[in-house]
This record gives C-alpha cells, sequence and structure tokens, in this order.
C-alpha cells in the first residue's frame, strides 16, 4: 500500500468478488515511469521509513497492548515489604523485553556505523548496463551505507588494525542492489569454503577469547602461514590502508569481478571502486593505539558529528571495464579474489557520486539491522563465477536467517525496497505483510492470475557458457599466490614500507610460537627478501632456506606472473592520494589567559575558511581572557580532550599565556605528541619558545624578536612577525598535506 493512502477497516461484504480476467489479459507495467518528473526523491528512502518511526510526546505510558500504566517504579507486592507477585503482567512484559532486546551481532562486522544518502550517475552508462539509476542522471538514489571493522565485537574499537567494512544498499526503481565490499580490494582467500577457517583463526582464540579486534596471536599467522594465497592481503592488512583516518577518508572496493549487460545483451567485467573526494588518508600506529583507549567511537563519532554539522561526506563510484572475451587478459585470472587490477592497465572510470547526508535514527533498526545480500541484483549487473562470490550468495542470506530471526528480514523497514514487493512467500517470523491474496501460488486462476511473470522486462540471468566437470581441483590460474603481493609493497613509499615493517614486527612478535614466526619469515621472504629480513631483525629468529611447505589440500604455490608488465603502481601508495584540501580538518588552538587572540582569530579565519574545524583547548573550561583580540571558550581542556583528536596543532603567542602553557606539562605532551605523529604544528610570537621547550627534533623555527620571516620546516609554522593573515595561510597549506614524514621523531618523548 502506498505511503500517502489512508488505511481502510476490512468489512465484510456480500457483493460477489468481480470474475477475474483471463491472465493473458492481464496488464503489466515492467517499469514504473523515469525521467526527471519521476525521479526517486533524494530522501526517498528516509521518508519511507516514517510510518515506523515513534516518538511519542505528551503521551501516556502504556503496555504493549495499550493498557494505561499508572506506576513503573514498583513491582506488584505481597505488602509493602512483602515478595513480589507473579501476577504482576506489567513487570514481567517489561522485563521479558528487556531480556530481548539484542540480537545476535553479526559473526563478522559487528561493529559498524552508517549513514543515508544518495547516488547520482553522471552521464548514461548505456554502453555498460540496462540498470536504471545508472542510464538517468536526472535519478538520484538513495542509498544506505555501512562501514565496519571486520574482526571486533560491536564492543570493540574503531581504531584496531584491520580491514573495514563499506557497504552500499541502492535503493533503485528496480528494486535493492547490494554493492558489499572492503577498505581493500582483495581478500585472505580464493574460495568461500574457507571462509569459515581464515575467520576462526582471526577471532579470539577459542580457549580463553584473547585477544579482541586484533590480528596478534598465533593462531591468525599459524594460519596464513600455511595458506600463500592470503599473501597479497597480509600486505594490504599490515599497510596503512589497515588503520584510515576516518571512514570519510578511505577507498572502498568491490573486491569481486562483477558482470554488467547493456540492453543489447552484450556483456563486460567490471571492478567497482569507492574513491572518497577528500583523499584516503590514514593514522599513525602509535596514534590509533592510543585512541582505542581515549576514544574507542573515533570513526563512528567522526561520521556522525560530520553529517550533524553538514560537512560532506562524498565519494565516486569509478569501474574498471574489461572484455569478457579473454578470460586471462593480464596473466592473472580475474575471477581470483586475491588479485586486483592494476590501474596502469586498466584505468578506473568515475561515474559518478555518493553523497551521505543524514544520520540514523535509531542505531538498532537501521544500522544494526540492516541486511545486506550480493543476491540484490538490478537488471544489468551480475555476478561471476568467482569461487568466494558464490559462497558469499549463500552465506549473506544464510546469516540473517539466525541473526534476524527467519526468513522474512526483507520486510525490516531498512531493509524494504522502494518499489511494490509481490511474491508468493508465506508466513514465518517476523512476517508483517498480511497477505489476503485468494491464492499463494503460481500459476493460478483463482486469484486471477496475479502476480504475473514479468518476462524479458524482469531480471533475467545472461546466457554463460558453463564448462568442464565436477571437481574439487583448484585452477592452475589461481596458483601465482606472490607476484602481486611483491608489486604491493614495491608501490609504497619509503615511509609506507617502514610502517609495514614495523606493523610486522608487532604481530609477529606477540606470536608465541617461534615455528609460526619462522614459517612466516619463509612467505614474506618469497614476497620481498629484504622485507623478511627487516622484520627477522625483530623477532627472534632467522629467515628460513628452501621451499615453503604447504599441508595437503591447499593450494601450492604456482609460477609467478608479471601482472601485465606492471611492477610498480602509484593507485596503491596512499602518498599518491590528493593533499589540497584541509576540508573537516580538525585544529588544536592550545591558549592560556593573556593569548593573543588577534593571531588566533587569523588562524581560525583562515582554516574554516576552507573548511577545517577549530577548537579552542585550554587549562580550564570557560572564557579565556586575551592580551590583544575577543577572549574565546574553551571547547576542551588539556585533560578532556588529546591531540590524537586532530590533524593540527597552533599556539598563538601572548606572554602569559605562553608561560602557562610552558609550565602545563599536558600542553607540552600534547605538542610533542602531535609532531611525533607528524602532524603540522604552528606557532606565533611568544609561542615559539613553547616549542623550543618541547624539543621538536631538528625542526627549524622562526628566528629572534623583530624578524618578519616565516619559517616553514617540517611542518612545523613559526613566524615571530605580526602578518598573522600569511602565518595562517601558511599553516593552512602545511595543514593540507596530511603528514610530515620528513621528521626524525624516535628521540621525542611523548
Amino acid at each position: 500500500m502506498p505511503a500517502d493512502e489512508p488505511i481502510q477497516a476490512s468489512i465484510p461484504s456480500t457483493e460477489k468478488p468481480p470474475a477475474p480476467r483471463p491472465i493473458a489479459e492481464q496488464p503489466f507495467d515492467p517499469m514504473p515511469p523515469q525521467g526527471p518528473d519521476a525521479a526517486v526523491d533524494t530522501n526517498a528512502k528516509v521518508a519511507s521509513l516514517e510510518p515506523f518511526r515513534d516518538a511519542p510526546r505528551g503521551a501516556v505510558l502504556t503496555t504493549d497492548g495499550g493498557l494505561p500504566i499508572s506506576n513503573t517504579d514498583d513491582s506488584l507486592k505481597a505488602g509493602v515489604r512483602g515478595p513480589s507477585l507473579l501476577e504482576d503482567h506489567h513487570f514481567r512484559e517489561k522485563m521479558t523485553r528487556f531480556d530481548h532486546e539484542r540480537i545476535p551481532e553479526r559473526v563478522v562486522h559487528a561493529r559498524g556505523s552508517a549513514a543515508h544518502g544518495y547516488f547520482q550517475v553522471y552521464e548514461p552508462l548505456a554502453d555498460l548496463s540496462r540498470a536504471v539509476f545508472l542510464n538517468d542522471p536526472s535519478l538520484r538514489t538513495p542509498v544506505f551505507v555501512r562501514f565496519s571493522t571486520v574482526v571486533g565485537s560491536r564492543g570493540s574499537a574503531d581504531t584496531v588494525r584491520d580491514v573495514r567494512g563499506f557497504a552500499t544498499k541502492f535503493y533503485t526503481p528496480e528494486g535493492n542492489f547490494d554493492l558489499v565490499g572492503n577498505n581493500i580490494p582483495v581478500f585472505f582467500i580464493q574460495d568461500g569454503i574457507k571462509f569459515p577457517d581464515v575467520v576462526h583463526a582471526l577471532k579470539p582464540e577459542p580457549a580463553n577469547e584473547i585477544p579482541q579486534a586484533q590480528s596478534a596471536h598465533d593462531s591468525f599467522w599459524d594460519f596464513v602461514s600455511l595458506v600463500p594465497e592470503s599473501a597479497h592481503m597480509v600486505m594490504w592488512v599490515m599497510s596503512d590502508r589497515a588503520i584510515p583516518r576516518s571512514y570519510r577518508m578511505m577507498e572502498g572496493f568491490g573486491v569481486h569481478t562483477f558482470r554488467m549487460i547493456n540492453a543489447n545483451n552484450e556483456a563486460v567485467l567490471v571492478k567497482f571502486h569507492w574513491r572518497p573526494l577528500l583523499g584516503a588518508h590514514s593514522l599513525v600506529w602509535d596514534e590509533a593505539q592510543k585512541l582505542a583507549g581515549k576514544d574507542p567511537d573515533f570513526h563512528r563519532r567522526d561520521l556522525w558529528n560530520a553529517i550533524e554539522t553538514g560537512a560532506a561526506v562524498e565519494f565516486e563510484l569509478g569501474v574498471q571495464v574489461m572484455s569478457e572475451k579473454d578470460e586471462l587478459p593480464f596473466g592473472f585470472d580475474l575471477l581470483d579474489a586475491t588479485k586486483l587490477v592494476p590501474e596502469e592497465l586498466v584505468p578506473v572510470r568515475r561515474i559518478g557520486k555518493m553523497v551521505l547526508d543524514r544520520n540514523p535514527q535509531n542505531f538498532f533498526a537501521e544500522t544494526e539491522q540492516v541486511a545486506f545480500h550480493l543476491g540484490n541484483l538490478v537488471p544489468g549487473i551480475e555476478n561471476t563465477d568467482d569461487p568466494l562470490l558464490q559462497a558469499r550468495l549463500f552465506s549473506y542470506i544464510d546469516t540473517q536467517l539466525t541473526r534476524l530471526g527467519g526468513p522474512n528480514f526483507a520486510e525490516i523497514p531498512i531493509n524494504q525496497p522502494l518499489v511494490e514487493v509481490v511474491n508468493h512467500q508465506q508466513d514465518g517470523f517476523h512476517r508483517d505483510t498480511i497477505m489476503t491474496n485468494t491464492a499463494n501460488y503460481h500459476p493460478n486462476s483463482i486469484g486471477g492470475g496475479c502476480p504475473f511473470l514479468a518476462g524479458d522486462a524482469g531480471f533475467v540471468h545472461r546466457q554463460e557458457k558453463v564448462h568442464g566437470q565436477i571437481t574439487r581441483v583448484r585452477s592452475e590460474s589461481f596458483r601465482d599466490h606472490f607476484s602481486q603481493a611483491t608489486m604491493f609493497v614495491a608501490s609504497q613509499s619509503p615511509v609506507e614500507r617502514r610502517h609495514m615493517i614495523e606493523a610486522f614486527r608487532f604481530e609477529l612478535g606477540k606470536v608465541i610460537r617461534k615455528p609460526i614466526r619462522e614459517r612466516m619469515l619463509g612467505i614474506l621472504r618469497e614476497v620481498d627478501p629484504d622485507l623478511a629480513e627487516q622484520v627477522a631483525l625483530a623477532i627472534g629468529v632467522a629467515v628460513p632456506t628452501g621451499p615453503i611447505q604447504v599441508p595437503p589440500g591447499t593450494s601450492a604455490p604456482g609460477a609467478r606472473g608479471d601482472n601485465g608488465g606492471v611492477r610498480v603502481s602509484a593507485a596503491l601508495s596512499l602518498e599518491n592520494q590528493p593533499k589540497t584540501s584541509i576540508a573537516t580538518r580538525k585544529v588544536a588552538v592550545l591558549v592560556a589567559n593573556g593569548f593573543d587572540g588577534a593571531a588566533a582569530a587569523a588562524v581560525k579565519a583562515a582554516l574554516t575558511a576552507g573548511g577545517a574545524i577549530v577548537e579552542i583547548i585550554a587549562p580550564v573550561l570557560g572564557v579565556i581572557g586575551a592580551a590583544k583580540g575577543a577572549a574565546v571558550e574553551a571547547d576542551k581542556t588539556f585533560k578532556t580532550g588529546a591531540s590524537v583528536f586532530y590533524d593540527g596543532i597552533f599556539v598563538p603567542g601572548g606572554e602569559s599565556s605562553c608561560a602557562a602553557l610552558a609550565g602545563n606539562g599536558d600542553a607540552v605532551h600534547w605538542i610533542q605528541e602531535a609532531y611525533k605523529h607528524h602532524k603540522t604544528i604552528g606557532a606565533s610570537g611568544e609561542a615559539i619558545d613553547v616549542l623550543v621547550l618541547a624539543e621538536l627534533g631538528d625542526a627549524m623555527l622562526a628566528g629572534d624578536e623583530g624578524a618578519e620571516d616565516i619559517v616553514i620546516d617540517k611542518g612545523v609554522v613559526t613566524g615571530r612577525g605580526k602578518d598573522a593573515a600569511t602565518l595562517a595561510e601558511s599553516f593552512a597549506r602545511a595543514l593540507a598535506t596530511h603528514r610530515h614524514w620528513d621528521r626524525d621523531c624516535d628521540a621525542i618523548p611523548a
């Protein structure tokens, strides 16, 4: 029933129903009207949830049955101090509902955060697909996106080293399309039958449920050291990609190869990419660990606050398009989920933009109950024979049966498509639709033949040739386990490579069993011998010699390919991401009474003009007086905030303010920690002396009193002159570069 159609009471009628028309005469409208006048409204999905929302104001508290409640603070007792009575139906209902408020959390991707928005294609893609939402630039397709970590439980931290989920539900005019991906374009395994194994190995060990939300333990490294096909994915997880700065600065990938079919039934193979318009950036490991303790909700809070304040959360959707004619065009198999297609071979074609602009109103009803499924497809997009994808087709729908209470989870409001759902599905848990069909089977004449088949206007699987004998043998084209891992490592910048070495040292250094550490070094040796040697220096075992050994039944490595001649791919390094915008970057301005208000105001004006967020940090909350310019209200103190929440720090001058900061160990630590994390730091006037006190490594600072020059060195921007506006502009430019890796920070005491 349409949302604007009034619900009418069902009144028995003595009139005979009209005789059904013959099946052949039944009309069928294969597609709702399209075009600018009929385009789905941007907030159509949000609007469709309104009938299910309830925020009673001025109403009387009642039981589920509508009985008004006079007292909900005291249970029914036999006497004032007597025992509680079983006949207290209000207590039993209230407590029973509370006892069952939780549903089983997801086996993986349990901790998530989500947002509503829309997707709009840039131009018709008739050459690629007949999907309606990809062919009407006037159409804003509502979307719901859920970001997540993979390994940890719902109560784990956001900033752990882990893969991040990036799942998008498109509510298209032809039904729901779910693009269920990650922030890493490849996966640990090639065949879904090993999915339970890799997840069991990643999860806390069964004897003690330790460790939570991390892979720094024996079982994970035992598994990947015995499964060489995981080598490529392991390189990504040990890279900076596994600790993103925010969900808004994180790439997304469809992982698998999909098929697109146009109106002429011509097919191409595609890889999906999400590109953040803010660029992809990362945390540093020390910062990520501290954030896990100081604010476990760092990523979900960042996403929520960005949307609440109207900041842009935007991604472009891109596709790599490949011919279906050549099964192995680049020397590796496009159906192998442990492989990516280098952009040097197939550039990413950006086809549209997604904007996330509305937060959920109820976490459980929307973020927790949303159910994604790779089988949610629309005409013009199909799956391929990727054996990992095929397994996910079963697994994703199967897991919802337990998590969401039965097969009718598609009736939960957040999962409902915007188009009408008509079928013969019948009864079961969570069945909300009241079916009044005369006939609940097909074909039928009793119900007038309803509902009808869509014929060619519906989803019709493209006919594909299938050949071969039934077997459990791994394809020879899947056995190149190391060439792309080598390409990924070779594509990293020197600082990214150093971070990777440190990550392996940290993770393998926590592995108790020496044979596992040694076996893993054997895998690293196959990927990059120098990487293996550098890791070995810190974990107490030597790099083994001889060929790697794999257990019986595990895919042994085959011949190495050349990845189509690509040895280094610029797209695989975060250092090649755009670094021109300061939009939504957070800057802490450290002040005490007597600060230079004019310098602080100039910096704030320059930063906010570029879309950055500026917060005032002081020893105490309240109004902080200025020696020059206006007083300010402190947003946080040095105790309630932390440098790890910010992308940069600025300290304005002011003699009394700087004296107070210099004597405040927390303030000095903020500066040192930000410097150690390679963030932009700025200071004016007397505040430069505070930076001197903080002993910022080898950074050069502005000179003597009266000097007008602004000094910019390793992301430290200082000036003693009066030109606060120029200093502010220089600080903003430095902030846009994200990190300043040319610092020597080892001796910084933070």
